[in-house]
């Protein structure tokens, strides 16, 4: 297994992180505590979610492997157009490789892959349009469930949280509060995956007053992490910044994510690792556009 496929899956689970942290919330009074004011601010929006499907974006990675006095040993990069699809599902088609064209044999790649997520979208969309009412509905519950258990899965979060309003920063000109967090001592998290990351994290978090929004957050591992279909480890003191940016006067989209750890994957040393995600060029897309395969 090479290292560079290895950060990117360290990349890819923080990136999660940050998406479950970018979620929005109802109107509250000023008298609410900090905690429920982070609590609200980390509950999933229906509306939120529909507007962040209609967005095509740019997307820039970059990862890096440091060596012992922080001297960057390997540094690769991905550039990525992002197609939002229907039913939430995204089409990601790798444009630069390092800032590069790709090769002939990546370009082929980039067509297989979109040919083939073109034919599954079209047998869900039958299958779709062959279910009983029975079968809708069934689907139809399956995913309220889903959604209602990642809530009650954060809510359980943010109760071992001890939270407390440290003040008021405007960000981007809007007025936001300042709220610290951390797990409380001697609290029992739940067995999941939300608690395995922020059950074992303490930060900042910045909540536009306006729209109860996490617009910025800058947080830190206060123990290591497992986590990983391989043996993989983020150890204690990863650090991890994430920004966003009010888009077209009605939402809030990632704008930019670094992060700086090290760690432990599979049967290699430690690797002292470091990346970062660009987010650009937001545009409002129909999801009942399609992707047509190159020829």
């Amino acid at each position: 297994m090479e290292k560079p496929v290895t950060g990117r899956r360290i990349w890819i689970s923080l990136a999660s992180l940050a998406a479950l942290l970018w979620c929005a919330a109802p109107s509250f009074g000023a008298g609410d505590d900090a905690k429920e004011i982070l609590r609200h601010a980390l509950r999933a929006n229906a509306r939120d979610r529909e507007l962040e499907r209609s967005y095509t974006y740019v997307e820039r990675d970059e990862f890096r492997t440091l060596d012992g006095s922080g001297g960057v040993k390997h540094r690769e990069s991905s550039t990525w157009e992002v197609v939002p699809l229907r039913e939430g599902a995204q089409f990601r088609r790798l444009t630069l490789r390092d800032d590069k064209p790709l090769s002939p044999k990546e370009e082929r790649k980039q067509a297989d892959a979109r040919r083939k997520q073109e034919a599954a979208r079209q047998k869900r969309e039958t299958q779709r349009a062959n279910e009983t009412p029975e079968q809708r509905q069934k689907r139809l519950d399956a995913k309220e469930a889903a959604r209602q258990r990642e809530q009650r899965e954060i809510d359980g979060v943010v109760d071992g949280l001890d939270a407390r309003l440290v003040g008021e920063e405007p960000v981007d000109g809007i007025p936001a509060w300042v709220i610290e967090a951390a797990p409380h001592p001697g609290y029992k998290f739940q067995s999941n995956d939300i608690a395995r990351f922020l059950g074992k994290m303490k930060g900042r978090v910045w909540i536009v007053k306006e729209q109860y929004r996490p617009v910025k957050i800058e947080a830190e591992t206060i123990d290591n992490i497992s986590f990983g279909v391989v043996l993989a480890r983020l150890n204690k003191g990863m650090h991890m910044h994430v920004e966003y940016a009010y888009v077209n006067n009605e939402v809030w989209l990632p704008k930019r994510m670094t992060f700086s750890a090290s760690a432990r994957i599979a049967l290699f040393k430690g690797l002292h690792v470091e990346g970062e995600s660009a987010f650009r060029d937001y545009r409002k897309f129909s999801v009942d556009s399609r992707v047509v395969p190159s020829q």
